[in-house]
């Protein structure tokens, strides 16, 4: 088969998301979390000359499946469409109240084992859907080797999730800001880097639930445009400090200037920041920023 193109990839895209919207018309089986994104998606495959949109398209599918005792249960599945799917594969997160958090990992490795083997390259939504209702009841009642479970039950809950997130500013000029970024990241034991300018580039790491705490805190300043580009979690188990500090590629979290040019003094020097990240291990990370390779 012949490569897609951008443009192809974001008409499926859009198409898809038409198809969806026209089958779940109520906000509560699906909703679009970023507007923004999907704004720009449209405005991509309507303009020729457009940009490559910078952020993915994030929406929530709720499914209610049949449990064996005949009562409902709501999976949500969180969804953010890369922009090359369909030639990449949806990312996907399925949820519910009900699933312990080891059932939740199996749910969506399995899902993604299903989608790795059955949509590659076409369009997969529905299908993805379709999964999750007939399979994802299943997994409540699953006893994840039984014996060790049962012995276990109370440290089973205890997988510690550690997480990096990329957050991605239109810019961050503001000393108050700048400030607050620091002084939460320390208060919340995080770790990572500020680029101010424009753009401005945040990176926290640590406990998950830290990361989410700092993101909630940051999203609520205000901000011309400020979203996550890319999340990394990683389930630690037993997730102790040294299992934590063994997962951090930044030492503390500090404020990051990389010889500025511009008017302003406000531009940073990108090359610097890819060599920067390249350092640190996190090369690719610059591509999903910026969409280009970085040298």
């Amino acid at each position: 088969t012949t490569e897609m193109t951008n443009q192809e990839e974001a008409e499926i895209q859009l198409s898809e998301l038409d198809l969806l919207s026209s089958m779940f018309p109520y906000e509560e089986e699906f909703a679009v979390t970023d507007q923004l994104a999907l704004a720009e998606l449209k405005h991509y495959v309507e303009n020729e000359s457009a940009e490559v949109p910078s952020s993915k398209v994030q929406f929530i599918l709720n499914v209610k499946a049949e449990v064996p005792n005949a009562s409902m249960v709501e999976f949500s599945m969180a969804c953010a469409l890369p922009f090359k799917y369909p030639t990449v594969l949806p990312e996907i997160t399925v949820r519910s109240s009900l699933l312990s958090r080891s059932q939740q990992i199996l749910l969506n490795s399995d899902l993604k084992t299903y989608l790795m083997q059955n949509c590659s390259g076409e369009p997969c939504m529905l299908s993805a859907r379709e999964w999750v209702k007939d399979h994802a009841a299943a997994y409540i009642d699953k006893e994840l080797s039984s014996s060790s479970m049962a012995a276990s039950d109370a440290t089973q809950s205890e997988v510690t999730m550690f997480t990096r997130l990329w957050i991605y500013s239109h810019h961050i000029y503001n000393k108050q800001k700048r400030k607050n970024i620091i002084d939460w990241a320390k208060e919340l034991s995080l770790s990572g880097f500020c680029m101010p300018g424009k753009p401005g580039v945040v990176c926290v790491e640590g406990l998950q639930s830290s990361c989410e705490e700092f993101w909630s805190r940051v999203r609520r300043l205000t901000w011309k445009r400020i979203l996550i580009r890319h999340r990394e979690d990683v389930s630690l188990e037993g997730g102790g400090h040294t299992e934590i500090q063994n997962q951090r590629k930044f030492p503390t979290l500090e404020e990051k200037c990389f010889d500025a040019h511009g008017a302003r003094g406000n531009h940073m020097d990108l090359g610097q920041l890819y060599h920067f990240l390249e350092e640190k291990g996190c090369a690719d990370i610059f591509q999903m920023y910026f969409g280009v390779e970085g040298h």
